[in-house]
């Protein structure tokens, strides 16, 4: 490891601790997300509480921090496998956040902004993926959750040299959402109704 690539990680998750959720919900006088509806602070939730208009600023926000410390990182040359691991501290700072804490979000949409750039067409899977699955099952976690698991299969087809740090990536979201998988299998998961 670099200085460079060292110094790129710590920053990465410095950026990934800047909660949008936390942080929009201050700016507009919202309910902290961490103590109202599901608990998480992250789009979703933010949805439930202050409305799309709200939701869409969190996820701007969520997915820049990963995108940024990535992107920038991929136009200084470092290498795939050191990518994955910039990408992974984003997302840990958004379930980590240092200021905040240490109580963060899923990290989905960070986790999104670190992988978009690899190409249009991958974010464009991605996107796909989590809508069909979450117009069928109407649950955002396990939309994450049926993304995640494709994420590295559609890497591996359209650039293998990310299948490694996608699949580590993934991970970490998966493992994120154990609670909801647990949730899920007992028919206990919140569910998002129609005109919601």
């Amino acid at each position: 490891m670099t200085p460079l690539i060292a110094i790129v990680i710590v920053a990465a998750y410095l950026m990934g601790s800047l909660s949008g959720a936390i942080i929009i919900c201050r700016i507009y006088g919202l309910p902290d997300p961490r103590a109202q509806g599901s608990q998480n602070p992250g789009a979703t939730n933010v949805l439930r509480l202050g409305g799309p208009f709200h939701a869409v600023q969190v996820l701007l926000v969520d997915v820049l921090k990963g995108t940024i410390p990535v992107y920038g990182s991929y136009f200084l040359g470092i290498e795939p496998v050191w990518l994955g691991i910039i990408a992974i501290a984003a997302c840990l700072g958004h379930i980590y956040p240092i200021f905040f804490n240490f109580k963060g979000g899923k990290g989905v949409a960070t986790a999104f902004g670190a992988v978009a750039p690899i190409s249009p067409t991958f974010a464009l899977m991605l996107i796909v993926t989590w809508i069909v699955t979450f117009a069928i099952c109407r649950y955002s976690s396990l939309a994450a959750i049926i993304t995640s698991l494709l994420a590295p299969i559609y890497s591996h087809f359209l650039d293998d040299r990310f299948t490694i740090p996608m699949a580590m990536l993934s991970t970490l979201i998966i493992v994120r959402h154990r609670a909801n998988i647990t949730r899920l299998m007992r028919g206990q998961e919140g569910k998002f109704k129609r005109g919601n």
